[in-house]
């Protein structure tokens, strides 16, 4: 059975998403990494110790597991994780080597990404990475990094097998801002779970929730710069509808995050929405699709977005979605057919294009339709059997050597 050692330094995928550092890709990692595991990949999931009571291991499922491995303080915050990448990778080394070695690393992120490279070379072993985020991409949407994540990203990338990409639009930009790598590209688009995230009733969602029948617009995601909440709250005042509602859910998040959070309540009573805006505390992820159901728009005005998960439950759940023309949300939306994209995070043209699902049924109709059945193409147990396919033939091939 081909064994895989899977890398989330600085967030556990048993983290609830939108808590904290936790996101999207807690979510793929667990999703990810449980379809593996039903395609018979033995799969180890290591991340940090981020609560005293944990468990040094834990039995997701037959052929996966997360191990605990201590490392630095538990409220650690990212910025500072670089310090104790040795001791996490030190950690990890001796788990493997007790238990039998691994056949490949896998490191999500670009803090995973270093332990990963030094790993490859301790053991010998094919090292795969998914950044999730490049620091020169977040550069380009006005979100620099430092010149040192900058650094370390290139530097694992000329050491990396393969490199995991979500869409087309991610293969594009990584070439154009990082050139052709040793490495092998493999596209891994993420899916969605479907026994979760599928059309619905809307009348139930909202009684559920206590909603009246008004317009409702949703925000899904950490609150920090990066996300756009302050997007989506000019896009409702933007959009003079006093019978609508704007739900953001998710919590602060990073560094900025209860800045962001200042700034965007500041901003609410600035334009004279206060009552139309209702923050919800981040929700456990099947609780999302009921959200989802609820709503008439989804909103990503992301600055980036290497793919946009929130955008793919969304269309799953048969919800149009308006958000920012940019990374992975160019492949997801169809413009004009599945939701809306919009250049440069506009307000005024977001609040354009909701007022066109909200006032013509049939464009809004036609929207849900095309948007999940477009999200059908999209599933975690397809993107397993690429990356069971990479990894068997990595196995067999001569390693990268380092540039």
């Amino acid at each position: 059975m081909l064994r895989v050692a899977v890398l989330s330094l600085h967030t556990s995928p048993l983290v609830q998403p939108g808590v904290g550092d936790g996101g999207g890709m807690n979510v793929y990692v667990r999703e990810l990494v449980s379809a593996l595991a039903h395609a018979g990949v033995d799969c180890t999931t290591y991340t940090r110790t981020w609560r005293d009571d944990l468990p040094a291991e834990v039995m997701i499922e037959p052929n996966h597991k997360v191990v605990h491995i201590p490392a630095g303080a538990i409220d650690m915050p990212k910025g500072d994780m670089i310090s104790i990448v040795p001791q996490f990778t030190e950690g990890v080394l001796d788990h493997i080597n007790a238990h039998g070695g691994t056949d490949v690393i896998h490191a999500n992120y670009w803090l995973s990404g270093l332990s990963g490279h030094s790993l490859k070379h301790e053991l010998d072993v094919p090292l795969v990475s998914t950044f999730h985020t490049f620091a020169r991409v977040k550069a380009e949407g006005g979100d620099p990094e430092s010149e040192f994540r900058e650094q370390s990203e290139t530097e694992v990338i000329g050491c990396s097998d393969a490199i995991c990409v979500s869409c087309t639009e991610e293969e594009r930009q990584f070439l154009s801002l990082y050139g052709n790598p040793p490495g092998k590209i493999e596209i891994v688009a993420p899916g969605v779970e479907h026994a979760f995230f599928a059309p619905g009733d809307k009348r139930g969602a909202r009684k559920a929730l206590e909603l009246g029948s008004g317009p409702v617009l949703l925000f899904v995601g950490r609150i920090q710069p990066l996300k756009g909440a302050d997007v989506a709250v000019r896009s409702l005042a933007e959009l003079g509808r006093k019978d609508a509602v704007l739900l953001i859910v998710g919590g602060a998040s990073g560094t900025e995050g209860e800045t962001e959070l200042a700034h965007v309540h500041s901003l609410i009573e600035e334009l004279g929405v206060e009552g139309q805006v209702r923050f919800v505390a981040p929700q456990p992820h099947h609780i999302l699709s009921t959200y989802y159901r609820a709503a008439d728009v989804v909103l990503v005005p992301s600055r980036s977005e290497s793919f946009g998960l929130v955008a793919l439950e969304a269309a799953a759940c048969g919800i149009p979605v308006v958000a920012t023309a940019v990374g992975g949300l160019l492949n997801i939306i169809e413009d004009g057919r599945t939701g809306f994209l919009v250049p440069d995070r506009q307000p005024d043209i977001f609040a354009r294009h909701i007022a066109t699902i909200l006032d013509d049924p049939s464009v809004a109709v036609n929207m849900s339709a095309q948007a999940a059945e477009r999200a059908k193409a999209y599933t975690w147990s397809f993107a397993a059997a690429r990356l069971r396919r990479a990894y068997s033939d990595l196995t067999s091939r001569d390693r990268v050597e380092c540039k």
